[in-house]
């Protein structure tokens, strides 16, 4: 067990092996200040470089005045490059044109013809890698435990304890069969606290759901 898991409420919860803060690597609740995003606790965020504003880093064009929402679970592990294009980036095309006139002369808050209406939310799950490069669509919903590979761009429903990859991403196989992901999320050890996380890493590394689920409460 580490001597010591960093609070959930750390900046920069990992340290090098020479003692330094790793200041590309962050907590993301205890770094975001958005009004339209939310993450949930040890959900993490790398880059190859600091960032000074991390929730414009990773979904540009989620704005306060947004009407859509990027919602993060708890532990999830999100790669350097893996951006949101969150509703908001969206343009109109079911008419003649698609280009944004309303953006270009202050028409943001307005109900103008060429801005699109209300788009949906983007919810990520609990425990879930989001891969280098990896983009996520508009109003994608992305279950518990699911992997996004590196640079796949991934829209629409991503089922729980699936492996996605392409362009577009496609599901190209499942972590476990449908019992077991029922079992898992049943036990969600994520909720527990971080202590009972620790002392049972191994089990929840090594897929032995008999012992999570003697755990459980």
């Amino acid at each position: 067990m580490p001597r010591s898991f960093p609070d959930a409420r750390t900046r920069h919860p990992l340290t090098l092996p020479d003692g330094r803060l790793h200041e590309s690597t962050v907590f993301l609740a205890a770094v975001l200040d958005h009004p339209r995003m939310s993450a949930g606790v040890y959900s993490y965020a790398s880059r190859d470089h600091p960032v000074e504003d991390w929730a414009a880093t990773l979904a540009p064009h989620l704005h306060p005045a947004s009407c859509e929402r990027l919602e993060i679970g708890k532990f999830c592990q999100i790669a350097h490059g893996a951006e949101f294009i969150t509703a908001s980036a969206n343009h109109r095309h079911d008419g003649i044109s698609s280009y944004p006139f309303a953006i270009f002369d202050g028409g943001f808050d307005e109900e103008r013809a060429s801005l699109p209406g209300a788009g949906p939310d983007t919810v990520v799950g609990h425990d879930v890698w989001i891969g280098r490069n990896a983009t996520i669509l508009p109003g994608a919903r992305i279950e518990d435990g699911a992997i996004i590979g590196a640079g796949a761009v991934v829209g629409g429903h991503v089922p729980p304890y699936s492996v996605v990859a392409g362009n577009p991403g496609k599901v190209r196989r499942y972590r476990f069969d449908d019992p077991t992901v029922a079992r898992i999320r049943a036990v969600a050890w994520w909720d527990w606290p971080i202590e009972t996380i620790l002392r049972h890493e191994e089990a929840i590394c090594g897929a032995d759901i008999h012992r999570l689920e003697q755990v459980a409460p």
